[in-house]
């Protein structure tokens, strides 16, 4: 009788240990198959577009909270204090550089 439950129960083990091993082998040979292949790929790039979207929307957050704090920092929201009288005018000095066309040929 121990012998007759002792055969029992290593074949019911065998018989586990075979189907978790086929169940696996399975589940591998259709994720390298051509459609599971393909499975991946698609939802790979569609988490990379959506990673992608959210650090592009966290770099625009980040952006302008930065901006504002420069513009805080250079004071350009106020308007230029007001001098009394004319404004002093600036003279821009310039280099020409004369064309001779009849040397040119034209």
């Amino acid at each position: 009788m121990k012998r007759l439950f002792w055969l029992s129960v290593g074949a019911g083990a065998g018989v586990y240990a075979t189907h978790r091993v086929k169940r696996r082998v399975e589940r591998f040979a259709r994720s390298w198959s051509p459609e599971g292949v393909a499975a991946r790929a698609v939802s790979t790039g569609q988490s990379a577009g959506e990673r992608l979207r959210h650090f592009a929307a966290d770099v625009r957050i980040e952006m302008q909270a930065r901006e504002e704090e420069l513009r805080e920092a250079v004071r350009m929201d106020q308007a230029p204090p007001e001098t009394p009288g004319p404004r002093p005018r600036r003279v821009l000095r310039a280099r020409y550089t004369i064309i001779d066309d009849e040397k040119d040929g034209h």
